[in-house]
C-alpha cells in the first residue's frame, strides 16, 4: 500500500540525516495522500541506520494505523493536526537541528534579515506561544499542531513553510517529501545566517523591497528564476 510514497518518505527521513539536521531518532518526516486520505510516517525511535521503506507506518486522518508493525512517531497528532488545517501540504518534517531549535528554545521568530531567507520564506518564521499547562499535560502532541496552527492566523503556510515550537524545536513542510526537507535544510541555515549576523551587527535592519525582488522572483506570477 502506497509503496512510492513510503520510499519518497523513507528517503526523506534518510536526508535529514545526511543533511545534518538531526541525531540518532530525533526527527521524523511524513507525507500524505490526499485523495485516499492516508499518510506516511516513519516509525517510533528506529535507528535511521536500520531502518528500511518498508518500516514506514500508514494510518489515515484519525492516527488509526492501517498498515505497518510498528508504532507511528510520536509526533504523528502533531502532522496530523497540519496536514487537517493546510491543506496545500504534502510533507511534514520534524527536527531539532542546532541553530532553528536554538531559535526556539529562546523562545524567538527567525527575523527575516537577507535576501537567502526572502529567497524561501516570505516573512519572519515564526515561534508559537507558551502552551498552557493543561494542554502539555493533556494530548501534547495533538495541541502542539494546535499552537503552530494558532501561530499561523494571518500567515499563508505556503509562503513561510516552517516554524518553531517553543521551548521544542522546528517543523517544516511543503508540497512533496523532499520539498520539506529541503525547506527544513533551508531553515537552518537561514536560523545560522541570523544567528551570526545579530551577533556581528545587533543593530542591522532588512530592506523590505528586498524581501518583496526576491521572494516574488522565485515564487511570484512572474517568477523568472531557474528554467522553463
Amino acid at each position: 500500500m502506497l509503496e512510492e510514497l513510503k520510499e519518497k518518505v523513507f528517503k526523506a527521513n534518510i536526508d535529514i540525516v545526511k543533511h545534518g539536521l538531526v541525531l540518532f531518532t530525533w526527527g521524523n518526516v511524513s507525507g500524505i495522500d490526499r485523495d485516499k486520505g492516508l499518510i506516511v510516517i516513519k516509525p517510533s525511535g528506529v535507528d535511521y541506520e536500520q531502518m528500511k521503506a518498508e518500516d514506514m507506518v500508514v494510518l489515515d486522518m484519525d492516527g488509526k494505523v492501517v498498515e505497518g508493525k510498528l508504532r507511528p512517531s510520536s509526533d504523528t497528532p502533531t502532522h496530523l493536526e497540519l496536514y487537517k488545517a493546510f491543506k496545500e501540504v504534502g510533507a511534514i518534517v520534524h527536527t531539532h537541528s542546532s541553530y532553528a531549535t536554538s531559535w526556539a528554545q529562546a523562545g524567538k521568530s527567525i527575523p527575516i534579515i537577507g535576501t537567502t531567507h526572502a529567497d524561501y520564506f516570505s516573512g519572519d518564521i515564526p515561534c508559537t506561544d507558551d502552551m498552557p499547562k493543561d494542554w502539555v499535560m493533556g494530548e501534547y502532541e495533538k495541541t502542539t499542531g494546535t499552537a503552530i496552527i494558532e501561530a499561523f492566523k494571518g500567515i499563508n503556510p505556503i509562503e513561510i513553510p516552517g516554524v518553531l515550537v517553543k521551548n521544542h524545536g522546528p517543523f517544516a513542510w511543503g508540497r512533496s517529501p523532499y520539498e520539506a526537507v529541503y525547506n527544513a535544510v533551508v531553515m537552518e541555515e537561514v536560523a545560522r545566517m541570523a544567528y551570526l549576523a545579530f551577533s556581528i551587527n545587533p543593530q542591522l535592519t532588512m530592506n523590505p523591497a528586498l524581501v518583496t525582488k526576491h521572494y516574488e522572483r522565485k515564487h511570484g506570477k512572474n517568477a523568472y528564476y531557474g528554467q522553463k
